[in-house]
């Protein structure tokens, strides 16, 4: 054990060892015990029977083709409405980002105030405002591709999500070295084009992981519609198969598993970009890059 390690966690005794090895297995045993208690009333109840099962794993079922194409509709569709509010939420989260960080104290208050009230409130009553409030007030989306409900989803996750992405942005920024933005100002570049051409890309390469993951929170936030309208997302139709079925436990496990690989991708993408980027952060030719740069301010 290192000594950091050893700082921060007290290496355990013989006696400690042995109750903490005997809680172990006493537990896994608890929960192998319910797991069995389980399994064996699900069985009793012909939950694990093919009548049940056999819309989602047999093809011969006459219903397993119709099952997977509503699935695959609502991952369509579920895929489509994250993906574009993700998109005006990245663009419009940036603005507020650049505007918090270019504008004075009194231009600032506002949009502090703004990220703080739809930072503070849950997102399906910023979802509930775009489906069925602004459909009350008279905006009319339904001549959009998509339609009304899907406009008024994407506008109440990016309600929530920009201000989101508005502060991971700022974070960003404000983690580069102050060097940067005073290379660029003496450079002759205005304000406007040193954020714009040296401190955003940089944010963002620096960003990208924790954008990458916040797209798997959009993406299961657009289960949310389910409670307020009527939108084939992957949820939905789930809801859809399983009133016509009637096999709920098998319908919404497909589901859940289906939103667990979706999502593992997506992290497992966010992971891959992040080694991708401390490769190349410590790759040979970023350090002669790096190593020929000259500090601003520095002596010859």
């Amino acid at each position: 054990m290192s000594q950091q390690e050893s700082v921060l966690y007290d290496a355990q005794g013989p006696k400690a060892r042995r109750r903490t090895a005997i809680g172990t297995v006493v537990a896994v045993l608890v929960l192998l015990g319910l797991a069995f208690v389980v399994v064996r009333r699900l069985a009793d109840r012909g939950q694990f029977s093919m009548e049940a099962w056999g819309p989602w794993i047999d093809p011969s079922n006459e219903s397993f083709e119709l099952v997977w194409e509503l699935v695959a509709e609502g991952i369509v569709n579920t895929i489509k409405a994250a993906v574009v509010a993700m998109v005006l939420s990245v663009v419009l989260g940036t603005l507020i980002a650049v505007a918090r960080l270019s504008w004075g104290r009194a231009g600032r208050l506002p949009l502090v105030a703004v990220v703080e009230v739809l930072r503070g409130l849950p997102v399906v009553v910023l979802i509930y405002i775009g489906v069925r409030v602004l459909d009350d007030v008279g905006l009319d989306f339904s001549g959009l591709p998509g339609g009304q409900v899907f406009w008024g989803l994407v506008i109440g996750l990016t309600a929530y999500n920009m201000v989101i992405f508005a502060e991971i942005v700022r974070a960003g920024v404000a983690s580069l070295p102050k060097g940067q933005r005073e290379a660029a100002l003496a450079t002759g570049l205005t304000r406007g084009q040193t954020m714009r051409i040296v401190l955003l890309p940089q944010a963002f390469r620096a960003m990208l992981p924790a954008i990458i993951s916040q797209l798997v929170v959009v993406l299961k936030d657009t289960s949310l519609v389910t409670f307020i309208a009527n939108y084939d997302e992957l949820l939905s139709q789930g809801e859809s198969i399983r009133r016509v079925l009637d096999n709920p436990i098998q319908t919404f496990v497909v589901i859940a598993l289906l939103y667990i690989a979706i999502n593992y991708s997506l992290g497992r993408l966010a992971q891959y970009i992040e080694r991708r980027q401390g490769r190349a952060a410590s790759s040979p030719d970023a350090e002669r890059t790096g190593a020929g740069v000259v500090p601003v301010g520095g002596g010859a």
